[in-house]
């Protein structure tokens, strides 16, 4: 039976980590990261084991937790949602009991927000949210590690997002207090961010006493000036029958060398990846000097490689 922890942490939201943890994880992931590149063994994780639920499929998650799990000398266990009880109708709670009693670590990709927070509510060991309708905590610290690793820190930057106020969205919404950045969102009528996450952040913001949240309908407005210009796919797994109305409410939001123009002179554009070419941003784009969006996929594996470490050693 996995050890089990009499005190443990989640990462759901950037809420459950401090600016100052964001930064020691950042440290840790460049030094973990300069390890593989040096084909150095760290074994930190030998023995432990992770659980990974997956109601939404995936690419990056799936691969760089599993291979980050291996490089750190522990075990991945890929659990989808059709193979497990869980999609035969298994309480949340019950499989948190019994997989507390397997495993070290969980990692869960899934739609509700609600399931993650059950998840962790009932487990016993450190809950991970690898994606949700609500919150996207891996994929936001690993951009904001790769805009460090670029370009130094976001405080005092402007950051551009254009698109839909979707998890993505909201999760650079609660980075803001954590990195005092300038954040400006272009969502098109209808498709803003949730009121309450803005209403959350705009508090920890005055706690933090920096940082700040503009919204706008105008994607120009929001790119003018930007050191860092971010997008995402318009149609999300689980809004396919919504894309023909989405295509035409975002119209005039592709991220293009025109828009880009209007940013910094050397400010960066990233992507969460998959994206669709020549709808929220064009191929010159995304294979453009300014794109680090290869960086950004492969950092996922580094920066989670040091949120395994943080919440299971």
């Amino acid at each position: 039976m996995a050890i089990i922890q009499e005190t443990k942490r989640d990462l759901l939201s950037l809420s459950d980590v401090t600016p100052d943890e964001i930064q020691r994880l950042f440290s840790r992931a460049a030094t973990l990261k300069r390890a593989v590149k040096a084909r150095k063994v760290t074994h930190t994780l030998k023995g432990r084991t992770l659980g990974m639920i997956f109601e939404k499929p995936s690419s990056r998650t799936r691969v760089s937790f599993e291979v980050g799990m291996f490089q750190l000398g522990g075990h991945a266990l890929f659990l989808s949602s059709k193979e497990i009880q869980l999609g035969r109708g298994e309480d949340i709670s019950d499989s948190a009991k019994v997989f507390s009693r397997y495993l070290d670590g969980l990692m869960i990709r899934t739609f509700a927000h609600k399931n993650v927070e059950t998840m962790a509510k009932c487990a016993s060991i450190p809950v991970i949210n690898g994606l949700s309708d609500d919150f996207h905590p891996c994929q936001v610290l690993t951009d904001i590690f790769t805009y460090q690793e670029k370009r130094g820190s976001l405080r005092g930057r402007k950051v551009a997002w254009i698109g839909d106020g979707n998890n993505m969205a909201h999760s650079w919404i609660m980075a803001v207090s954590k990195v005092g950045c300038q954040l400006s969102l272009a969502c098109p009528a209808g498709y803003d961010p949730d009121p309450k996450v803005i209403e959350k952040a705009h508090k920890d913001i005055a706690i933090q006493g920096e940082g700040s949240i503009q919204l706008t309908k105008d994607p120009k407005e929001a790119a003018h000036g930007a050191d860092l210009v971010i997008t995402d796919t318009w149609t999300s797994m689980g809004q396919e029958a919504e894309r023909e109305r989405r295509l035409r409410a975002f119209e005039g939001f592709c991220v293009d060398s025109a828009m880009m123009k209007l940013a910094q002179e050397d400010a960066l554009f990233m992507h969460c990846l998959p994206a669709h070419r020549g709808e929220e941003v064009t191929s010159e784009v995304m294979d453009g000097h300014q794109s680090v969006i290869w960086d950004e996929a492969e950092n996922r594996l580094h920066v989670q490689k040091a949120i395994l470490e943080w919440l299971l050693v």
